[in-house]
């Protein structure tokens, strides 16, 4: 499992993470909005607080809204340990960034897939 950010309007690779043994998509998808939200919070220009984050995975987003990796997969203890942490971060900080669905049938790919599907 790995995962990564990029902005959606120049493919610019903002993050990438793993590759890491025994994850999922759904858990890497997970990882990735956190990541993008924290990376996003802690910028300066005050746009970056609000701008809209894509994700293909509703079972991600549903799981960022509940504040809980609800995966039925074992995973490694490194993968664990980045859920927990990921958890932690949405369970003490807050965020304003809107998190929308990629549509995938109109838009072609996300541009943060790795292109494997």
């Amino acid at each position: 499992m790995e995962y990564q950010g990029v902005w959606t309007f120049s493919n610019e690779l903002l993050f990438k993470a793993g590759p890491y043994k025994k994850g999922s998509n759904n858990i890497g998808e997970f990882l990735a909005l956190v990541h993008a939200l924290a990376y996003l919070g802690k910028q300066r220009d005050e746009k970056m607080h609000t701008m809209i984050i894509y994700s293909d995975s509703k079972i991600a987003m549903s799981w960022i809204r509940q504040k809980k990796c609800f995966t039925k997969k074992d995973p490694s203890p490194e993968v664990k340990n980045l859920i927990d942490r990921a958890e932690h971060w949405l369970k003490s900080n807050t965020y304003k960034n809107k998190i929308l669905k990629w549509e995938t049938k109109a838009w072609g790919e996300i541009p943060a897939d790795f292109g494997r599907k």
